[in-house]
């Protein structure tokens, strides 16, 4: 068995020190993103939000990626991994987010985002080789216990009917799905062959071509709404919630793996709860506690714990 496998060894301080920064700039941005999401929804179809919000975004890493001086340019082989990287994570995830918050509170879809620290490390152990250990399978499991709390108290809690809050839940799922792809392939071989600037900016280039076209074949043309605080909105979430919250979360991944960089998945919902209690009325039962605790704490616990490495084939 190698023990030189990305996640697979407790992190040294050179490690921690490299990635303070980026992960606690994107732990906090993202913790904000799902309000501001939530307030996106109304005159304009989601389809046509996710467009709006990453073709700014797309502009602003390909003006930062000419500012550093990271190659713009791709191979053919690398535009098709970015295409699908980028549909992956800057269309399908965010669409289908949009969707979610729909029909249940910002926060609780943050909550359903901090199971992505699960399929991350599957995917990072069947495609990358990183190991997985029993007690990351226990606190994942212990994680899921909460996760189904909190969704049963938004069960009984909802005003709307129990068949449309499961239906944003599975949206939110599907959301988690295609970031975790998205993740995975970040972390990839020949994805760090590309600059993280240049990956983003294309990525996003991608992704806002089939945020479009979706857009115009589901909803028709595009629609603009009058108020300020709409495009105010999709400026935060384009320039620090895209550009800069994913310029420090993919530099994380290529450092420490994709499995502990979703740790920030977990941090995330914390705030996020308490953001939508404040903005949204959110109201905790202890029911609905005891869940959202039981979900950090089992996913601290799998996080923490030394990943078993899996052996060469």
């Amino acid at each position: 068995m190698s023990e030189e496998l990305t996640g697979t060894r407790p992190l040294g301080a050179s490690q921690r020190a490299r990635v303070a920064l980026p992960f606690m700039i994107c732990t906090l941005v993202w913790s904000s993103t799902w309000l501001v999401i939530r307030y996106q929804l109304g005159i304009v179809p989601p389809s046509w939000s996710v467009a709006y919000r990453f073709v700014i975004a797309c502009i602003a890493m390909m003006a930062y990626a000419r500012f550093t001086g990271a190659r713009l340019k791709l191979t053919t082989r690398e535009h098709g991994l970015a295409a699908v990287y980028g549909v992956a994570q800057y269309c399908l995830n965010y669409y289908f987010v949009y969707l979610g918050e729909r029909t249940v509170t910002s926060g609780l879809v943050a909550v359903a985002f901090a199971l992505l620290v699960v399929p991350n490390a599957l995917f990072a152990w069947i495609f990358l080789k990183q190991g997985l250990s029993r007690a990351f399978l226990l606190g994942s499991g212990v994680a899921m216990i909460g996760l189904v709390l909190l969704f049963s108290h938004e069960l009984a809690a909802a005003p709307t009917s129990r068949h449309t809050i499961l239906i944003g839940i599975g949206w939110s799922l599907a959301g988690v799905l295609f970031s975790s792809i998205a993740n995975v392939m970040q972390a990839s071989k020949p994805a760090g062959a590309i600059p993280v600037p240049t990956l983003i900016a294309w990525g996003m280039a991608w992704g806002s071509l089939f945020n479009c076209i979706g857009a115009f074949v589901l909803d028709g043309p595009p629609v603009f709404d009058p108020h300020p605080s709409y495009w105010l909105g999709t400026l935060y979430l384009a320039l620090i919630g895209s550009a800069l919250a994913f310029s420090c979360y993919f530099a994380v991944i290529r450092t420490i793996g994709p499995g502990r960089a979703a740790y920030s998945s977990v941090l995330s919902p914390v705030l996020a709860m308490l953001l939508s209690t404040v903005f949204e009325g959110y109201r905790w039962s202890l029911s609905a506690a005891a869940g959202c605790l039981l979900a950090i704490a089992g996913l601290v616990v799998a996080l923490q714990a030394r990943q078993a490495a899996r052996p060469a084939r």
